[in-house]
């Protein structure tokens, strides 16, 4: 099955239809609270990192917190996320960071986010769909698995993924595109067991025929 225009605008419209209302389940109340809850993400899942950021915000608040806080304080508040020595170093350098170069404002463009310790392309464009309405692809492992399951691209390289997205979903759709895939991810297209016969895409999906 090809990558063709009108396969690819069926899809997008019944994942919209699907999921009509989709945001990041990352729960936040700033642009920075958010910076940090996608750093504390990876390798994690978005539920338990809701359960750690309540007290984590509640005693580090600011940049300047999470900058001067001891590194071990850190470590123990973010602990059950995993790889809490590496994500505890990655925050308080980002904070470091953005008080350094950026007044403590998180900056708003994809460049400037990139280059903030731990924050990938992933987390960037996370920043910048949820919090300052700028359109970018986000590529987790759902929508690197999904995409590839559609016939959207045969990359495992999430940045030729985040450009092959890019090249076939309109620019208005590519905060929801991502966020459709994940909430399709979690209820349906699941990673050890697609439920491919009850699946409301899979009239639209090579990935059935490859599994027969």
């Amino acid at each position: 099955m090809t990558r063709d225009h009108s396969r690819i605008q069926k899809i997008c419209q019944i994942l919209k239809t699907r999921y009509p209302d989709v945001k990041t389940q990352l729960n936040h109340q700033n642009a920075f609270q958010l910076l940090v809850a996608t750093i504390l993400s990876a390798q994690c899942t978005d539920r338990q990192v809701n359960s750690v950021t309540p007290a984590l915000f509640a005693k580090l608040q600011t940049p300047e917190d999470f900058a001067q806080a001891p590194i071990d304080t850190i470590e123990t508040l973010i602990h059950s996320t995993g790889f809490f020595h590496n994500k505890a170093k990655n925050i308080q350098n980002c904070a470091r960071t953005l008080l350094e170069r950026f007044g403590g404002k998180v900056p708003d463009t994809l460049d400037e986010l990139v280059e903030l310790p731990g924050v990938g392309r992933k987390t960037a464009n996370v920043v910048l769909g949820a919090v300052f309405g700028i359109p970018g692809m986000v590529v987790d492992t759902h929508v690197a698995r999904i995409s590839r399951r559609l016939g959207l691209t045969d990359s495992a390289d999430p940045v030729k993924i985040e450009k092959d997205l890019m090249a076939v979903i309109r620019k208005s759709e590519w905060n929801d595109f991502s966020l459709w895939l994940i909430y399709f991810g979690r209820s349906v297209c699941n990673t050890r067991k697609p439920g491919c016969p009850d699946c409301f895409l899979s009239h639209l999906c090579p990935y059935p025929e490859k599994r027969v």
